[in-house]
């Protein structure tokens, strides 16, 4: 079965949450995207151009010292700061960019800001940027679903503020559990019983790994268009 890694992480967040047609945030180590299903694929109606949101909370997190993944750290020291410093708001029309607060966050550290305040800072420039371009898609598409997936899923503050643009929109919103938002052989698993079930097989000696598989690369045969 010829698995994409991101479609499976949106197809066992519909599992777990019984989804039909959501819009989804998926965002990881690797990706940033908003995606919706349109035309028999996922489509990409916004990303990040330059690194995803996962790794620039890593990065940020090595250079203040942190353990690898740096998320759930940052989260903790977010909850503790009181005071807000601006950062670089990069949002250019569906898409986002995150290495220019990346730089300015640490930048902020190194002159004395307290790390709970840059955390705190990061997050909400971070996530806010997210939020208004899942905004956008579910305005546009209007799909009554919002589903939150990847590892920085296990976020709460984001879970939060995706929560509420759910609720602007009187749609349905779920995150997925913490086992199943990093990476994990349930997805790819329960993805290849449905593609199976579509007859959507692929012959051994035709297989091989495509590293830069794009989510919306792939027809999805196994849902109605």
């Amino acid at each position: 079965m010829g698995v994409n890694h991101c479609v499976a992480h949106i197809e066992i967040g519909c599992l777990e949450s019984g989804f039909a047609d959501p819009v989804t945030v998926y965002v990881s180590g690797g990706n940033t995207q908003i995606i919706a299903y349109a035309g028999n694929r996922f489509r990409t109606f916004g990303e990040t151009l330059d690194i995803a949101i996962g790794n620039m909370l890593d990065t940020f997190g090595r250079a203040v010292g942190m353990r690898f993944p740096a998320g759930p750290r940052v989260e903790k020291e977010a909850k503790k700061g009181k005071e807000y410093h601006t950062l670089p708001y990069s949002v250019k029309g569906m898409d986002l960019s995150y290495s220019g607060m990346l730089t300015a966050a640490k930048k902020l550290h190194t002159t004395g800001v307290p790390l709970e305040d840059v955390c705190f800072s990061v997050q909400e420039t971070s996530f806010g940027m997210l939020a208004e371009i899942s905004e956008r898609a579910i305005a546009h598409t209007k799909k009554k679903e919002l589903l939150l997936t990847g590892g920085v899923a296990r976020n709460n503050r984001l879970t939060e503020i995706l929560r509420g643009v759910a609720e602007r929109h009187d749609a349905q919103f779920h995150r997925v559990s913490p086992p199943l938002a990093g990476d994990q052989g349930a997805m790819i698993a329960w993805t290849g019983i449905l593609q199976h079930q579509a007859g959507d097989n692929l012959a051994i000696s035709e297989s091989h790994v495509l590293p830069k598989w794009r989510t919306d690369d792939q027809d999805i045969v196994w849902r109605a268009s």
